[in-house]
Parts: structure tokens; sequence; C-alpha cells
């Protein structure tokens, strides 16, 4: 059989975080819509998240070593060049046995591999860059020829075309308002009440958890419920105010888009992920970015904030008086509440994963 006639076959590199996973699944889900008979495989490693994600979402997995770069001078950074040569290897093989036509990387440390191998086996490929300041690894693969997509302006990668985060269609179709009865009865929460959804993400974040559960009393007085994921490693203990709606404290949701749908407002960090899903879902928010590293979050969460679509609050000054009053007061009022959502909503690119999806099968069609 000549190639040509075979379907396609798509490498996605984006392991190790939710932040480069999901992204990459939207792109799968995009790929499957516009091609049925497309071959895609996710490259990961054993110790990320992929390993349960990827499978649960009907993307074949295969497993690559994890090389992530020392940071300091030790046994770790003399060893990395013959541990890296080991890993391109295995990712050459990798490719070679799934016949890739194209390999699309969202940053991490499974993408730099899958850069090299695939520059080396003359296999062409994308860069997506879901931040908006572009990492070593989606740095290295622009250098080395690849096409680039950008979701923000500015990310520091030269020619990049901006196209947005993609984001899964079960969020982009979610009728928030047909499914808030049953989301909030499966979480338990009042139907009626306006609600609050506070995450940290997988792990959560201590200084949310002690700010929303040092307003729990506020808020409960406001007639405020509370749908709170405060992270598995950490634990929230709120007593319940009698008349008061209800404040529902869990260490992590499964069904985010539930979550979402019984939401009113959202208390999160601002990953460029969660800033797409939240505001593809049309809730607005109060972002408040990771107080370390390159200040990147606060940038992932400005276009949405410019628009009207919610607010950014450092996490320095995130205490239970500021939150009482960045929420209380949009939460109690319907029709400013219904314009920031809808201001949220229109900040985005909805198209994103279909865009994508377009330019990986241009990108394998074409080379």
């Amino acid at each position: 059989m000549n190639k040509s006639s075979q379907p396609l076959s798509v490498v996605l590199a984006g392991g190790g975080t939710a932040g480069h996973i999901e992204p990459a699944l939207a792109v799968a889900e995009a790929l499957r819509k516009a091609r049925p008979d497309i071959r895609v495989t996710a490259l990961g490693t054993e110790r990320g998240l992929e390993t349960r994600i990827v499978p649960e979402r009907g993307v074949d997995l295969s497993l690559i070593p994890a090389v992530p770069v020392p940071r300091k001078l030790n046994r770790d950074l003399l060893t990395f060049p013959f541990r890296l040569i080991g890993a391109l290897r295995q990712t050459r093989r990798t490719l070679k046995d799934l016949d890739a036509d194209v390999v699309i990387g969202f940053g991490g440390y499974v993408s730099g591999p899958a850069y090299l191998a695939a520059k080396s086996a003359k296999i062409p490929t994308v860069v997506h860059e879901a931040n908006a300041r572009t990492g070593m690894a989606n740095r290295l693969g622009a250098a080395l020829g690849a096409r680039v997509l950008a979701a923000v302006p500015g990310s520091g990668l030269k020619d990049a075309e901006v196209v947005g985060i993609p984001v899964r269609g079960a969020l982009l179709d979610l009728d928030r308002a047909a499914l808030r009865a049953e989301a909030r009865a499966f979480f338990g929460l009042d139907p009626d009440a306006p609600t609050l959804l506070v995450t940290g993400g997988s792990q959560g974040a201590a200084s949310i958890n002690d700010a929303v559960s040092g307003a729990a009393r506020t808020l409960a007085d406001a007639g405020i419920g509370v749908l709170h994921a405060y992270g598995r490693k950490n634990s929230v203990q709120v007593d319940q105010v009698d008349g008061a709606p209800a404040y529902v404290a869990v260490p992590y949701i499964d069904r985010m888009d539930l979550a979402l749908a019984a939401a009113d407002m959202v208390l999160c960090r601002s990953g460029a992920m969660t800033v797409a899903e939240i505001s593809s879902c049309g809730l607005p928010a109060v972002y408040v970015p990771l107080p370390h590293g390159n200040g990147e979050q606060e940038l992932n969460a400005r276009p949405v904030v410019d628009a009207g679509g919610g607010v950014i609050v450092p996490d320095a000054e995130l205490d239970p008086g500021r939150l009482a009053r960045e929420v209380i007061p949009l939460l109690r009022d319907r029709d400013r509440l219904a314009a920031a959502g809808e201001a949220a909503g229109l900040a985005g690119h909805r198209d994103a994963a279909d865009r994508i999806a377009q330019v990986v099968i241009e990108t394998a069609t074409t080379h």
C-alpha cells in the first residue's frame, strides 16, 4: 500500500501537566472530527498525568523516557547528554513505528525530545504555545523550523499565528443553564443560590484555600453557596451555617463539566488552560496568579480581564476580606454577573482546536 493511501498518522507531544495534556487532547478530538480515519497517538512518560488522562479520553499513548533539563550543576547535569541521546533514540524509533506524518508539540519535557527526533527523521512539526511566555521546549521546536502557533500575541515566538487555546468540545458546547439543576443536585448545592466555584488545580492552593474558608461565614451571610475543590494533599474544615446555602468542600472534582454548570463565578489560578476553559463557558472569574515564576499567569488572564470577564488579585493580596469584596457584589447583581460572563465568553478563540487541526493536516499533507 502506498503511503499516500494510508490514513494520516499524527503524534501529539504534550505530557507532564494538565496544561500540556488538555490542549493536546482537544486537538486530537478536532483531528478526528476533521478526518475520522486519522491515527492519533500521544507521547508521554511514566511519571506524567497522561498515563491516566490520555487513555481515559480514548487516545493511544506511547511512552518515552523523561529527560528534564537539570537546573543546577550536579551529577544529573553531567549525565544529561547521555540520557538525552538515549531518549532521542527511543523517541525516533517510536515515531518510525507509528509511521508519523507530523508531530505537534504543546511544550513540556515530552516535547523537546519529540522535536529533536522529528527533525532528525525529517518529519514536519508544529508548535503550539499556550502560555503568554514561551517555554524552553517550544523555543527549541521553533528554532528547529516548526510551524508556530500561539495562544496570544507577544509569546516570544517569531512569526507565530495567533489561534488561541484549544478547548474540548464538551466544554465549548456546555449548556450551563440546561444542566444547572442536575449539577447542583450532583454536588449537593443549593438549587437557587448564587454559587462560587473555587479551585486551586489538582494539587490545590493554600492561599486560595485559606482565603475562601476564612470568608465562609461572610459568604453564607450573603446567601452565597460554595463548591470548593481544595486539592488531594490538603484538608479544609468549614462549619455549615443553619439556613445558609451549602458550602461543599471536596478534594478533587472529576466532573468539571458539572462543576462549571453549577457555578455562577469562579475563584482560581490563571494557568493558560484554566483561563481558556472557564472563559469559554461564559463564567466570570477572580484569577489569582501563581506568585512565582516569570509572571506568565497574570499575562494569561489579562486579555479576559481587560475584556470585562473577571479580575486579577495578586496572591499576596488575597485574604478573606478581599475575596468577599470581589465576589459578593458581583454574585448578588444578576445584570453585572451576566455582562461579565458574556464578556468572558467573547474573549477567547472558540475555533482554536479546529484551526490547529487544520494546520496539522496541512503540514502533514504538503510536506
